[in-house]
């Protein structure tokens, strides 16, 4: 039968549960403190759940030799994981294609998609880090918005992110980046990914290029 004293001192310890430190991502933190107020001012919302924001980023890395070499499918799956912090799953086709020799159920490549911190940790070092090291970088295309609030864009070598060692390499690949965001429009989500920093081109000076 516990006693009086053996209650008192059960409470005096200190708990061994210690609870483990959010760090906010440097860009989740931009979007709370400034894009939020920026894009509900700009976008003229008078509704606060009505301000865009990024849902999920989804990297699609496909391979046309992912059936006859083995070592491609999985040095691609280990690039992703790198890049993304998380491990890819591996695609399949649909339906077979007799121009690229490929049958149903074919692996054709690797996809990840990445949601909330790992997201803005993502995208944080893509604008930072990996789009200064594109050779002739001139900024992204304001043509990539599909017409319901989502960006498309590919980059042409996966070496650009720090992640990837060159040295380590079997060969350059390319994929394709996809950012979803629950924008109800193309210039909705436009104005968003601009309030981030990306380095999308400005649609003056695109408009002015075609005109030429």
């Amino acid at each position: 039968m516990a006693t009086k004293k053996d209650t008192k001192k059960k409470k005096e310890q200190p708990s061994k549960k210690t609870s483990k430190e959010v760090i906010i991502p440097r860009l989740l933190k931009h979007y709370r403190d400034v894009s939020f107020s920026y894009l509900k001012e700009k976008l003229e919302l008078t509704n606060a759940m009505r301000v865009p924001k990024i849902t999920k980023i989804v990297l699609n890395m496909g391979l046309g030799d992912a059936k006859e070499n083995s070592n491609s499918l999985k040095n691609s799956v280990q690039e992703l994981t790198l890049i993304s912090g998380q491990k890819p799953v591996i695609t399949y086709s649909k339906k077979a294609i007799s121009n690229f020799k490929i049958r149903a159920k074919d692996p054709v490549g690797a996809r990840v998609t990445i949601r909330g911190i790992r997201m803005y940790e993502f995208l944080d070092r893509f604008i930072s880090v990996a789009t200064p090291r594109i050779k002739d970088f001139r900024g992204l295309s304001a043509k990539g918005f599909d017409g319901r609030g989502n960006y498309n864009f590919g980059i042409d070598e996966q070496v650009i992110f720090p992640e990837i060692d060159y040295d380590k390499i079997d060969k350059v690949r390319g994929m394709n980046i996809t950012i979803v965001t629950n924008a109800h429009s193309d210039e909705e989500a436009y104005e968003l990914l601009l309030s981030l920093g990306m380095p999308i081109r400005q649609k003056k000076s695109v408009e002015k290029e075609e005109a030429a």
